[in-house]
């Protein structure tokens, strides 16, 4: 029996987890705060619902795609989409989030007979399209088994503890690709100032050990220029704000993650919230005026 997926939040990364879902043979029922976004699912075979509520009701699994955690919360409890969950519903909360709220959310509707997952994904928009996201799971190992056929229409699902666990493991991902973002700015400016070509220079690290999926992709962003969100560089600020505050938690020091956090702090308030994150090339060449276009 085919089950039914209510999507809450369609927007950059979640439009295309749908369409993912969609093309898989699922029945999947949308809702974004924003409506034309849900609305443009339409076309794709999607059902839109009025509101949060309305789109989980019935459903056998929700996805959740939101900005923040106050954004689940208040999807989830204040505007009442898990007083509508029928009993023994899933919540896949693919949102980026801090940990205990995850898992506050997980005890929550634990308490009314409701499942939960925090499962965020990395891969950005052009994973999301093509289906080939890294999901991080945390919460019964059960339960993300049971949702092995639909978690393979996104990508490529992995239990990696607790609730709680798999946000853990999301702000992990995100120091790394905020630190390789700004090692990779700063080697571009550094090739441009000594005479090279940025454009020869990530060719011919290609294959070394600088080699990575941030090289690839935000690598030929830099050079081409092109700087349009997949990951706008306000949330990759919000991750590293919340990965040091796990960390202080903790008794962690991440050096690190706290300089890059200051870069992206200060590239978001100059202007920068809505670029990618891979334009903190843009806050490094303004440092440097000699390079960059």
């Amino acid at each position: 029996m085919t089950r039914a997926i209510a999507f809450l939040g369609t927007g950059l990364m979640g439009a295309p987890m749908v369409r993912r879902l969609l093309g898989a043979g699922f029945a999947v029922t949308v809702w974004n705060r924003d409506s034309s976004k849900a609305e443009a699912l339409a076309v794709d075979g999607a059902k839109v619902a009025a509101t949060a509520a309305e789109a989980v009701r019935g459903a056998d699994i929700v996805f959740t795609m939101l900005s923040d955690g106050n954004a689940v919360g208040d999807v989830l409890f204040a505007q009442s989409a898990a007083d509508a969950l029928k009993a023994g519903a899933v919540v896949v909360d693919t949102s980026s989030i801090a940990p205990k709220l995850a898992r506050a959310h997980a005890e929550k509707l634990a308490a009314v007979g409701i499942a939960h997952l925090d499962a965020p994904v990395s891969g950005g928009t052009v994973g999301a399209e093509a289906g080939t996201l890294a999901i991080m799971a945390g919460g019964d190992a059960a339960v993300v088994d049971s949702l092995a056929d639909v978690f393979a229409a996104l990508g490529r699902v992995t239990h990696v503890g607790p609730s709680g666990a798999g946000q853990v493991c999301k702000l992990a991902n995100q120091q790394i690709v905020a630190v390789t973002i700004g090692a990779l700015a700063e080697a571009m400016v550094l090739v441009e100032a000594g005479g090279a070509s940025r454009a020869a220079f990530r060719d011919a690290i290609r294959g070394g050990f600088a080699e990575s999926r941030i090289l690839d992709l935000h690598g030929a962003r830099m050079v081409e220029r092109r700087f349009e969100p997949g990951g706008p560089s306000r949330l990759q600020l919000k991750d590293l704000d919340t990965a040091l505050a796990v960390a202080a938690d903790l008794g962690l020091t991440l050096p690190l993650t706290q300089d890059v956090r200051e870069a992206f702090a200060d590239f978001v308030a100059t202007g920068g919230a809505e670029m990618d994150h891979s334009a903190l090339l843009l806050h490094l060449e303004a440092q440097n005026p000699k390079t960059g276009a």
